[in-house]
């Protein structure tokens, strides 16, 4: 049985420590086994703070970085790549602080930014982006934490938007995986079930939601299916529901939410746990 987890997202950004607080309480009391906590910016929350909140309500984490404008591996000056690597080996550190096996989110270029490439540049970027992780892999891999890199759809990023092209990126560099977010391989991805099978072994963690980013099971993603395929390809850790409030200007902009996905952003996290539960407890 997945470990079911929601993003602070789904109700606030930036996340603070006072806001973790009282988001600890309200997921853990609903049945949620794991909070999902990322790191926009260094000291935005404590990382001893939230292993004490987690571990008082019995909650199991995992930890996301975000890439903002300036956050770049790829195709940028050494200060930029240095500056990025830096960043990560933070969000390293966190993660470890609060127990998370891994470190998700696109970790090769900001999001958002987009341009075109011939497959010989492709395939150079590629192997920039190998040498500029490694460093981070090598430092996550001391700690036992596992680099999830998630490939974005075509609107928010031109390097990575199918599971092949991570897998292909990534070659076999240490300490990495591939961080699924079901919402971009809906978009994405020929055969999603498919596609999850074939990543089998690589999976390093999983995101999921409506095919509109609403609740997971209000919505027409097949996910018998996809928790079958998921299962099929070994991977074992939690699914964590990833979404965005629109209270939030900043991040409702980034991440397009131009309307409400639920009546409340609660009903949302618990429409999406109880359907979760269902549906594993239906599939074991």
């Amino acid at each position: 049985m997945h470990p079911i987890g929601v993003n602070t997202w789904v109700w606030t950004s930036p996340l603070s420590d006072a806001t973790l607080a009282g988001l600890a309480a309200k997921v853990a009391g609903w049945g949620f086994d794991v909070l999902e906590l990322p790191v926009e910016n260094p000291g935005d929350w404590t990382p001893a703070h939230a292993a004490r909140v987690l571990a008082d309500h019995n909650l199991g984490a995992t930890v996301c970085l975000v890439m903002p404008p300036g956050r770049e591996l790829v195709a940028a000056d050494a200060a930029t790549v240095k500056s990025t690597q830096d960043y990560l080996r933070t969000v390293v550190d966190g993660a470890a602080a609060v127990g998370s096996a891994v470190i998700a989110g696109p970790a090769y270029t900001s999001v958002g930014r987009t341009w075109r490439m011939s497959a010989a540049e492709r395939a150079a970027a590629y192997v920039q982006l190998r040498e500029n992780l490694a460093p981070v892999t090598e430092y996550a891999g001391a700690a036992g934490i596992t680099v999830a890199v998630e490939p974005l759809n075509r609107y928010e990023t031109s390097l990575l938007n199918t599971v092949g092209q991570t897998l292909e990126a990534l070659g076999d560099l240490p300490h990495c995986g591939v961080g699924l977010d079901l919402y971009h391989q809906n978009i994405e991805e020929k055969d999603l079930t498919a596609t999850i099978r074939g990543a089998a072994g690589r999976i390093a963690h999983v995101q999921v939601c409506g095919n509109d980013r609403g609740a997971p099971g209000a919505d027409h993603l097949d996910w018998p299916a996809i928790l079958r395929a998921i299962s099929d390809a070994g991977y074992t850790g939690p699914l964590c529901i990833e979404s965005f409030t629109g209270d939030n200007a900043t991040i409702a902009t980034a991440a397009a939410i131009w309307r409400p996905l639920a009546p409340t952003q609660d009903d949302l996290a618990r429409t999406g746990l109880r359907y979760l539960r269902a549906a594993l407890d239906s599939h074991t």
